[in-house]
């Protein structure tokens, strides 16, 4: 049995998988949240510390219980993968880049084993998406997988022969991170992204980068799902909102089918719910890749939102 656990800003979600990849069992809880401190004396801060430190140790207890839960349901053992945003730097094994902020800087995965008395393993959810889709999932019959998750940001991971492409640094598929490519002159030098460069490709292609980039053509907000109705009803300031994005998606995934080229590239999150990417952006993408023809698929995931939890019980296939 593999068991894995999907920790999320919100929710912690646990499944059981057999060896076969069906379905045994599934539990979730909420993710333990640190209350808010108002004081921004040094005492103030001191209790911020201590705050963090509650809901890193609750974490992890919340973690361990639905291990234990799942086990004692099934009645059998079973490995156990993680999978979380951000990642374990190779430099220290401290995590770094999670949106759960307690975590960062904290040896997750060695506090785990010692808590749990088990060996672990961990890699970032995007990782895990990609595993999963590449494994038992839409793209189970390919050989390199391109998994991409696009939602309030952009993440992705690789699998080659349904194992883990991870890189000496730990951030193989971090395509977000790189400036969006071929811009036109309006694009630069693009906004600021959370990571001090300018012009991300994250910062075009996540759900708010769309609805910033609405706004700026048409001064006002509008949330993607609002965006593809009015689009299908055939408002035209959405649809010009669409096919920007649509154009900006084909050339930050053809710099990726020029360097990679994978057989499937898999769009999940948030933004992988639009299904008019799927027919449009191959479409637009052969104008940059350089070829003379292009044979990756663009796919949605099999598993949707349960890929990430599934991809990390895989991790013990790796």
């Amino acid at each position: 049995m593999r068991i894995g656990i999907d920790l999320g800003g919100s929710k912690i979600e646990a499944i059981a998988l057999s060896d076969d990849g069906d379905e045994l069992v599934r539990k979730r809880v909420s993710t333990p949240q640190q209350p808010a401190i108002q004081n921004q004396s040094s005492a103030g801060q001191s209790l911020a510390d201590q705050s963090s430190a509650d809901q890193y140790s609750a974490i992890l207890q919340a973690i361990d219980q639905l291990v234990r839960d799942i086990e004692s349901h099934t009645g059998q053992a079973g490995t156990l993968g993680i999978g979380t945003p951000g990642a374990l730097s190779p430099a220290t094994g401290l995590m770094r880049n999670s949106n759960t902020v307690c975590m960062n800087g904290r040896p997750v995965l060695d506090d785990l084993q010692s808590l749990m008395g088990r060996e672990i393993r961990i890699a970032n959810d995007a990782n895990c998406f990609a595993l999963s889709e590449a494994t038992d999932g839409v793209a189970r019959e390919e050989q390199v997988v391109f998994g991409v998750i696009i939602g309030t940001g952009t993440g992705a991971g690789i699998a080659i022969d349904k194992k883990l492409l991870v890189g000496p640094n730990a951030i193989a598929g971090e395509w977000g991170h790189n400036p969006l490519p071929w811009p036109d002159d309006l694009e630069l030098p693009g906004a600021t992204c959370y990571c001090g460069k300018t012009g991300c490709v994250e910062t075009w292609l996540s759900g708010p980068g769309l609805v910033r980039d609405h706004a700026l053509h048409h001064d006002e907000r509008v949330d993607p799902g609002q965006l593809v109705r009015r689009a299908a009803a055939g408002d035209q300031h959405a649809e010009d909102s669409l096919a920007r994005y649509e154009q900006r998606m084909a050339r930050s995934l053809a710099m990726v089918i020029n360097i990679l080229d994978p057989h499937a590239i898999v769009l999940g999150g948030g933004m992988g719910n639009i299904e008019r990417l799927y027919n449009n952006v191959p479409g637009l993408w052969g104008d940059y890749v350089f070829s003379d023809v292009v044979n990756t698929r663009l796919l949605a995931p099999l598993h949707g939102d349960s890929s990430g939890v599934r991809g990390a019980a895989w991790l013990w296939n790796e």
